[in-house]
C-alpha cells in the first residue's frame, strides 16, 4: 500500500532529538546518536517532527509500505517492554499502578470544594469557534488525561478560565487551525497548555505554538506537564 512516511538523512542529523518529543506516536528514537525511525507502522505521515529538524534532515516521501502485521506490531511491543520496561511499545498505553495509601494524609479532601468550569461545551472538537465566551478570557487547553491525573485541576489550573480539552493521539480534529481561529477571532489574555508527560501529548503544545505562529497574537503562554501519577514535574 502507498502512503506517506518520514526519511531521515542521517548525514545532515545532529541528534538533537526534537523530532523525537515532536513525535506523537514513538516511531522514532536515537540510534548511536542518530535520529532513527524505527517503525513504519507507528509513523501517521503527518510530518510533525519536520519543523522541529534545526537541520532539516526529516523528509516525507510516498512510498510503498507492507501493510499492518500484527505479529510484527506485537515483536515491536515485546522489544520495547524489554528495553524500556514498558507494557507496550506506546508511552501513553504505559501500564502502571500507583499505592496511594502509602502516602501521608496532609488533609482531608474538600468534597465540598465547587467546580471552576465556566462554560460547555469542554471538548476542543466541539466548542464554537465563535462562542462569545472566548472573549477576552485566559484560556486553558488540556488534555483529557489531566483532569483524572491531578487532584486539583479546578483550583490550579481551571479557576478563572476558559477550558477546552482534547487528546491528541484520538481526536480527529485540527487543534492547531481551531485554536488559531479562536485567538484570531476573540482578545485572548492568555493561554495555558496542560499535558502529560507521554509523548502523544506533545501534539496540543505543537498545535498550541503553531497556532500562536497563525494567529500573529503575542500572548502570555505556558506550558505544564504532569507526571503519570499525577505530580507537577515541569511549568514553563
Amino acid at each position: 500500500m502507498q502512503r506517506k512516511i518520514i526519511k531521515i538523512d542521517e548525514d545532515k542529523c545532529n541528534g538533537c532529538g526534537l523530532c523525537i518529543d515532536a513525535c506523537h506516536e514513538g516511531a522514532l528514537e536515537l540510534v548511536n546518536g542518530k535520529a532513527k525511525l524505527v517503525s513504519e507502522s507507528y509513523c501517521d505521515g503527518l510530518g510533525d517532527c519536520l519543523p522541529e529538524c534545526p537541520t532539516g534532515a526529516i523528509t516525507l516521501e510516498e512510498r510503498e509500505t507492507q501493510p499492518f502485521d500484527e505479529q510484527k506490531v506485537a515483536e515491536r511491543i515485546a522489544q520495547k517492554s524489554q528495553e524500556a520496561s514498558l507494557a507496550c511499545g506506546c508511552p501513553s498505553q504505559h501500564m502502571r499502578s500507583f499505592d496511594r495509601k502509602s502516602r501521608a494524609v496532609s488533609a482531608p479532601v474538600d468534597v465540598g470544594q465547587p467546580s471552576e468550569l465556566r462554560q460547555w461545551p469542554v471538548q476542543l472538537k466541539l466548542v464554537p469557534v465563535n462562542a462569545t465566551y472566548f472573549a477576552g478570557a485566559h484560556l486553558l487547553v488540556a488534555v483529557d488525561c489531566a483532569a483524572y491525573a491531578y487532584r486539583d485541576m479546578h483550583a490550579k489550573f481551571m479557576r478563572g478560565k476558559v477550558t477546552v480539552i482534547g487528546c491528541p493521539k484520538l481526536d480527529d480534529v485540527d487543534y492547531a487551525q481551531k485554536l488559531a481561529e479562536i485567538l484570531k477571532t476573540h482578545d485572548v489574555k492568555s493561554l495555558t497548555v496542560v499535558r502529560m508527560e507521554v509523548p502523544c501529548c506533545g501534539g496540543i503544545v505543537s498545535a498550541a505554538k503553531h497556532a500562536l505562529t497563525e494567529s500573529g497574537k503575542m500572548i502570555p503562554w505556558r506550558v505544564v506537564t504532569l507526571s503519570t501519577d499525577g505530580e507537577i514535574i515541569e511549568d514553563m
